[in-house]
């Protein structure tokens, strides 16, 4: 197998950043590949030292200093700096800022950047992975029903995209497959999806799966097979950083609060009272809190609870995540994969090509896909 892209969008974020930070370190033998669950499956997957990192992002801090910042929120360890800076440095000259102007003049611009990047390394493929910020719900408009209303739009001169789904778009003009790691509309629309076929590129998502929602989707099936009701199971998330900021915006809240909330009722098989806040809280920094409370019914109708604390460091989480879904994708359109990935649900919050939440059944069917690449 040659060499495998890895294009991350928000490519100077603190996912992207950990996970630049995570690769270099798997390479170099430095850390142990702690949370990558792509260690633990037998399939034939690009190995670590086959991936190229290049990106884009809106911000213009480098990489080096982007990692100091997380090792002193205690992401990155300290000792680690060192011996990856060079490599940070390379990964920099493999970033592009995001162009402005006429959406289809961006797409353009997203085309020929990711050309240019498989061209330059030598690539078999690049997989693209959106870790950029969340973005408010959009509007349905019609150019986005079919693949030919989307390009008639576009070279009308219309922005018609959101700038996740713009990437998609991008990636897919570029032949190249596409991750959602965000809830953001990203490539959920029927005319990319129409785009991914005709092109011939596998894709998956979206809203990576690393907290909260993970472990509601452990713990609710527990409750269905032991016939226990559940009557309400309420959270409340309390988080800093890039995230906290940004999601303490409702319009930008309300795509995280649905897709974290999609799968429950699926879960439990009947409609619950679910409530879910998000609070902005800037002393925390790159540290995140869920508190859920959960009351449920048992035999003759005792009512009980159940609350847990997940306290975690989200780009921690997420950043194995990411690589893994890179050397998924990247063996998924290697074996003729097209299409969406819908057995790729087991790292999403709102799979996109599945309606299986329940988690030991989704680590079954990717164990099972991940054999068959």
């Amino acid at each position: 197998m040659g060499r495998t892209g890895l294009w991350l969008v928000g490519a100077r974020g603190s996912v992207a950043t950990t996970a630049v930070c995570g690769l270099l370190g798997l390479r170099a033998g430095l850390v142990p590949p702690t949370g990558c669950v792509t260690e633990l499956l037998d399939a034939d997957l690009p190995p670590w030292d086959s991936l190229v990192v290049g990106g884009h992002d809106v911000v213009s801090t480098p990489l080096v200093k982007r990692a100091e910042q997380l090792a002193r929120a205690g992401v990155v360890p300290a000792e680690l700096l060192g011996p990856v800076s060079a490599g940070l440095r390379e990964v920099q000259a493999n970033l592009r800022d995001v162009p402005q102007g006429a959406q289809v003049e961006v797409a353009a611009r997203l085309v020929a950047d990711l050309a240019s990047f498989r061209s330059r390394h030598d690539l078999e493929r690049v997989v693209v992975v959106n870790v950029a910020s969340t973005e408010p719900p959009v509007d349905p408009h019609p150019a986005h029903a079919s693949a030919a209303a989307l390009e008639k739009a576009l070279a009308a001169g219309e922005a018609v995209l959101p700038p996740s789904s713009l990437a998609a778009y991008a990636a897919f003009k570029a032949g190249c497959s596409f991750v959602d790691f965000t809830p953001s509309t990203g490539v959920a629309l029927p005319a990319l999806a129409e785009l991914a076929a005709v092109v011939g590129v596998p894709y998956a998502g979206r809203d990576g799966k690393t907290g909260e929602t993970l472990v509601r989707t452990v713990l609710a099936p527990m409750f269905t097979a032991r016939a226990l009701r559940v009557r309400s199971w309420a959270g409340t998330n309390l988080l800093g950083g890039g995230d906290g900021s940004t999601l303490e915006d409702p319009a930008h809240a309300s795509s995280k609060l649905r897709t974290k909330a999609s799968g429950l009722s699926a879960l439990l098989g009947h409609p619950v009272t679910a409530p879910l806040h998000i609070d902005n809280v800037p002393e925390l920094g790159e540290q995140k809190t869920a508190w859920d409370h959960v009351l449920f019914e048992g035999f003759l109708g005792a009512r009980m609870t159940l609350q847990f604390t997940w306290t975690g460091l989200d780009s921690a989480l997420a950043a194995p995540l990411v690589l893994d879904l890179a050397r998924l994708l990247a063996a998924a359109h290697r074996a003729g994969r097209v299409g969406v990935q819908g057995e790729l649900g087991f790292f999403f919050k709102d799979p996109l090509g599945s309606t299986e939440h329940g988690f030991a059944e989704q680590t079954r069917v990717l164990a099972e896909w991940a054999g068959e690449l």
